[in-house]
């Protein structure tokens, strides 16, 4: 199965992406976990990625797109995956349709989470840490 969890900041997208992992034994992709991975790891996307990173630049949706394909390839993902706040723009949401239909997939649900702004805000404000001491 293969599902999209889209919310803004602070709606619970990891929460209830964990609750689905758990449950439906299928890994969560988030597209900034899997680039500094690919950073680190120092695949030819990631070195690409780093410098454009480095100079200040947004990634690009190919080298994102890349990136996204080079893992929902990976052995975990068989069964399906979780695609947690991907993608962000239509260009990455066409490019997402043209690799899943070249593998012979296809999004099985779209879930929105839909929060009060208030709520946001008091969530978010919750989640600072100072930078020096990181409390």
């Amino acid at each position: 199965m293969i599902l999209v969890l889209f919310g803004p900041p602070g709606a619970g997208k990891g929460t209830q992406a964990q609750f689905i992992v758990e449950t439906l034994h299928i890994p969560q992709i988030s597209t900034g976990d899997i680039l500094r991975a690919a950073v680190k790891n120092n695949t030819s996307l990631g070195v690409v990625a780093k410098q454009i990173m480095e100079s200040g630049g947004l990634v690009p949706d190919e080298v994102v797109l890349g990136i996204v394909r080079e893992r929902i390839v990976l052995d975990d993902c068989v069964d399906g995956f979780i695609l947690d706040g991907f993608p962000r723009t239509i260009p990455q949401a066409d490019g997402l349709a043209t690799i899943l239909s070249s593998l012979g997939l296809g999004i099985h649900h779209v879930i929105s989470l839909d929060i009060d702004n208030g709520l946001i805000v008091r969530r978010l404000s919750g989640r600072r840490t100072c930078p020096t001491c990181g409390k």
